[in-house]
């Protein structure tokens, strides 16, 4: 079965862990995640069945956007519940309106610098691995990008915020950060990932929800079809002879097939006959030819 699940992840189990129960309940050995999110971080996690699995790397790009609690006066190594404290601070002058002016610094292009209790490998070993033997790696920052950061509602000493932001942004980064921009020290209490591309948490499922799917031998119906994270690369109908050539590796001349390659910034383009989705075509600049990258027929 090829498809796409909106899974609303539970507190307090892993992203791969989630995997595998979906695996074992569909009877489905490909499986794979978009997008892991901490064991106790809940909300939209996208998981990839069959030939789903191919077209994961054409989701990360997405927009996300998160629903976080903050709590202030307390830092932790991990920079979540989950850690130890090491710095207790006084939230006692903290106000919403010093919150806000801090809140400005985080908006737009920002430099992070990834927890050392992360899933980033350093020689080939994860972070969270070298943190808990008491080894500190230095981390070089990098660029994200916070397109949109709300104050929900602020009731000293916890901040509720709304985030959208780019991949690879660390929400308890951002919390820590935070604590540091107010001179009081924070963690992340609670996360909840409400978008993700396509994916909107009011339509995501429960474990228990695909489970009795499952058992009444309906959970198909959950599936999204693969090309619905594609929605944002251009599309193509080809003849016959194109779906001969995307079967055989060929390249295609898709202007001949109608189809205008400047319509579109992206690189690639997906193909359909008569309704049917083929594949992804990419872009041979030099050639002005596009050739298949991942066929599905």
């Amino acid at each position: 079965m090829d498809g796409i699940l909106n899974i609303n992840k539970p507190s307090a189990m892993t992203s791969f862990g989630v995997v595998a129960y979906v695996k074992r309940l569909t009877g489905e050995r490909h499986a794979g995640h978009a997008g892991t999110l901490d064991p106790d971080a809940t909300g939209i996690l996208p998981v990839f069945l069959g030939k789903a699995t191919r077209v994961v790397e054409f989701l990360m790009d997405n927009r996300k956007t998160y629903h976080a609690e903050i709590e202030l006066g307390t830092a932790t190594d991990t920079y979540d519940g989950s850690g130890k404290v090491v710095y207790q601070g006084d939230t006692s002058n903290i106000t919403k309106n010093k919150v806000e002016q801090a809140l400005t610094t985080f908006r737009g292009e920002i430099e992070q610098i990834p927890p050392m209790y992360s899933a980033l490998k350093h020689q080939g070993q994860p972070l969270y691995r070298l943190a808990r033997a008491g080894v500190s790696i230095e981390r070089k920052s990098r660029a994200v990008k916070i397109y949109r950061l709300e104050l929900i509602s602020w009731q000293r000493p916890l901040v509720k915020l709304e985030i959208e932001c780019s991949k690879g942004t660390y929400i308890r980064s951002l919390a820590n950060d935070l604590g540091k921009a107010l001179g009081c020290g924070a963690h992340l209490k609670s996360l909840t990932r409400t978008q993700y591309g396509i994916f909107n948490i009011n339509e995501a499922i429960s474990l228990k929800q695909l489970e009795e799917g499952c058992k009444k031998g309906d959970w198909q119906k959950h599936l999204y079809p693969i090309d619905s994270v594609l929605q944002n690369i251009g599309a193509v109908n080809v003849d016959e002879e194109g779906e001969t050539a995307i079967r055989t590796g060929n390249p295609l001349n898709i202007v001949e097939n109608g189809y205008n390659s400047q319509d579109v910034s992206e690189k690639y383009v997906r193909v359909y006959r008569d309704g049917r989705f083929l594949g992804i075509l990419i872009h041979n600049k030099e050639s002005g030819s596009w050739r298949p990258k991942k066929v599905f027929i």
